[in-house]
Formats: C-alpha cells, sequence, structure tokens
C-alpha cells in the first residue's frame, strides 16, 4: 500500500458523503489567510521548515479534498 492508496480510500469515503456538502467543502477564511501568507514566503523562499511541513500538509488537504469533489461530482467511487 502506498501513501497514493491511502489518499483514494480517505477520497472515496469523503465522496460518499452527501456529494451537495462535499462539493460545498471550502477551507475557512483563516486557514485561506494562512495559506496565502506560507505560499507567499514560499515565492519568496523565506520558509521555515516547519512552515514548509505545515504549507505541504495544506497541499495536500487540497488535493485531497479536490479528488474527493471530482469523484462526489461524477458519483464515482473506486473500489
Amino acid at each position: 500500500m502506498t501513501i497514493y492508496s491511502v489518499y483514494d480510500q480517505v477520497a472515496d469515503l469523503l465522496a460518499t458523503l452527501d456529494p451537495a456538502k462535499v462539493l460545498s467543502m471550502k477551507a475557512s477564511a483563516d486557514m485561506q489567510i494562512r495559506f496565502e501568507e506560507l505560499a507567499e514566503k514560499s515565492a519568496d523562499d523565506k520558509l521555515t521548515k516547519a512552515e514548509k511541513d505545515e504549507l505541504d500538509h495544506y497541499i495536500v488537504l487540497e488535493r485531497l479534498m479536490r479528488l474527493a469533489k471530482i469523484r462526489a461530482q461524477s458519483g464515482r467511487v473506486v473500489s
């Protein structure tokens, strides 16, 4: 099992929820602001290791939610 198959399993689980709820999920305003701060610091190459780790987590979660939304929208859940 790879980390990608774990992501697929979590995305599938999320996609089984009410599709409208999945499609309406979004980051809070505070999370969005923090992500933008980290992305800007990253572009300027000024992230600390802890900030890089935090940004990486935001990116993984964003990709996971995007995958879940695609699956919820299409009604497709991979088994």
